[in-house]
């Protein structure tokens, strides 16, 4: 699997609060969800994201509550993945999940908003487009990519129950 896509900049401790404040929990919907992504980190975002970007953040990404929400606004909002130095465990594993590809990067606080990335999931390789400067990161294991190119585990296991 490879994306590539536009870089939305976030430091560290980016809480699940403000990837979708608490105040619109009370739906689940994946579109509704979208319009309301990372509105207390940047207000704009969700009107300025566009399919393919990639959220890219620095050490302790997801941090706070163990709501799915999260996870399902980024991808609703059309973020191909996340990329983070760290992420907090119970994101890490509501991110895939829900079929969102998440990488941990050391490198990730050298990228910034508006640049260019290519990511191979495959091989853990990121570049920034416009210098070709290459960073590597643990790979997504071929059982996670499964997940994510299922649309997530529910869509995983109905297909191989089918």
């Amino acid at each position: 699997m490879k994306i590539t896509g536009n870089v939305w900049k976030f430091g560290d401790d980016v809480d699940t609060d403000l990837i979708i404040p608490a105040r619109y929990l009370n739906t689940s919907d994946p579109k509704e969800l979208a319009k309301h992504c990372m509105e207390d980190a940047d207000p704009g975002f969700a009107g300025k994201v566009t399919t393919g970007d990639i959220i890219v953040g620095d050490k302790n990404f997801g941090c706070g509550s163990s709501r799915e929400h999260a996870p399902i606004a980024i991808k609703a909002a059309g973020v191909s993945c996340v990329i983070a130095k760290s992420f907090a465990r119970i994101f890490y594993r509501n991110a895939f999940n829900m079929g969102l590809p998440i990488l941990e990067c050391e490198n990730a606080g050298v990228f910034k908003t508006g640049e260019k990335l290519s990511v191979d999931f495959d091989t853990g390789e990121i570049v920034l487009a416009e210098s070709g400067k290459s960073y590597s990161t643990k790979p997504i294991p071929p059982f996670m990519q499964e997940l994510v190119q299922s649309g997530g585990l529910m869509k995983h296991i109905q297909k191989r129950i089918k």
